[in-house]
């Protein structure tokens, strides 16, 4: 389980508590950053690895659900584990509804946390790669001339290169030509990797897109 790289948040108003997960958590090599609140824990920076909350339900002033809810509203995508001493079963659906990895009631094994801390680094680890893939992807769109991007969306509508042609007024040799080379630029090893690129991208709708995977054998035969 151990992952240099990773960091649990865990907030809890009980210090000995926050003081035994921050061993325990410690003891396998997991950074851990220890909040007697929530308003401590929103005045600190956000780790830049991945990461996952340990959250108590009942707190001193705004409670783990108003956070969780904060934190969706903003878009800030934390895989939370909720703990608590005094949990009922419309807060636990609450919890779970809201998105949460787990649901523990204390007194707690260490165990069960700690599996819950693991899929929730895994979940986040996977998401940060995806956005990171998502960054690169981007930049591989970005690198295209004009008229190699028009290309991109028309071939990814499912367009043949003959009627992408007709369409834009060039010579279907052309948009063979132009269609290999930004396929080259997008690392693009298939037509469907590269529409799967496309879909990615959101440059085409969805509709447009289910013709174009429809489409892939027929492209590729033209």
């Amino acid at each position: 389980m151990s992952d240099a790289h990773s960091t649990v948040l865990v907030i809890d108003d009980d210090p000995a508590l926050r003081a035994s997960i921050g061993r325990l958590l410690r003891s396998l090599d997991l950074d851990a950053q220890l909040f007697a609140s929530i308003s401590e824990f929103l005045e600190s920076d956000p780790p830049n690895g991945p990461t996952c909350l340990v959250l108590d339900v009942r707190l001193p002033g705004a409670s783990g659900l108003d956070l969780q809810r904060e934190l969706a509203m903003t878009n800030q995508e934390i895989p939370i584990i909720f703990i608590t001493g005094h949990g009922d079963v419309p807060m636990s659906v609450q919890a779970m509804k809201g998105g949460a990895i787990d649901f523990l009631t204390k007194p707690f094994r260490d165990q069960e946390l700690l599996d819950a801390i693991q899929l929730g680094l895994s979940r986040d680890r996977a998401r940060r790669e995806n956005e990171e893939a998502l960054v690169a992807l981007r930049e591989r769109f970005a690198s295209l001339s004009p008229r190699e991007r028009e290309i991109m969306i028309q071939v990814a509508r499912g367009r043949l290169s003959k009627q992408i042609a007709g369409d834009i007024g060039i010579a279907e040799a052309t948009v063979k030509v132009h269609r290999s080379r930004l396929m080259r630029k997008m690392n693009a090893h298939s037509l469907l990797a590269f529409i799967r690129m496309a879909e990615k991208l959101q440059l085409v709708a969805e509709e447009p897109q289910r013709c174009a995977t429809e489409a892939t054998l027929a492209v590729v035969v033209r």
